[in-house]
């Protein structure tokens, strides 16, 4: 499965060139992976609920060409492996209107209990897991029109 985020690029955002600063592309990683998450059948605030949390341990991002303000984003997002300890997401990003390649990265999570000790996702919370695990086998791609990033 791979799902498509997109939003408007803020004045805000923007840094003394007329850019986008690269500190936001980590806010639209998560975005899409957000988006990802409620579209796979599970939120963040439901893997919460069931004590676990999904800190982030290492990321990436290589920069292709600049947004600039009010160009509209688009973030594919897929889950690109899964095991039952880590979780491995893959975006891009994308001009929506000329579908220029902006910027690809990766994060890499660990799934964890709130005292931040890994725990093993297919006893801990099967049904996420399950849910997830189906995700990433699918090539379908979900769209949503727009979503606020704050």
């Amino acid at each position: 499965m791979q799902t498509e985020t997109r939003f408007i690029a803020r004045y805000a955002e923007t840094d003394q060139m007329g850019i986008i600063h690269h500190s936001n592309y980590v806010v639209w990683f998560e975005a899409g992976r957000t988006d990802f998450l409620k579209k796979a059948g599970v939120s963040n605030t439901n893997i919460e609920a069931k004590g676990i949390l999904l800190p982030l341990y290492e990321m990436n991002c290589q920069f292709k060409s600049p947004a600039k303000y009010e160009d509209e984003i688009m973030v594919l997002t897929s889950l690109k492996q899964i095991s039952r300890v880590r979780l491995y997401f893959s975006y891009q990003v994308v001009n929506a209107v000329n579908h220029k390649l902006l910027a690809t990265g990766e994060t890499m999570h660990a799934w964890t209990d709130k005292a931040l000790k890994p725990v093993n996702a297919a006893k801990t919370v099967p049904d996420v897991y399950s849910l997830l695990i189906k995700s990433s086998k699918t090539g379908k791609t979900i769209v949503n029109q727009k979503t606020k990033v704050y």
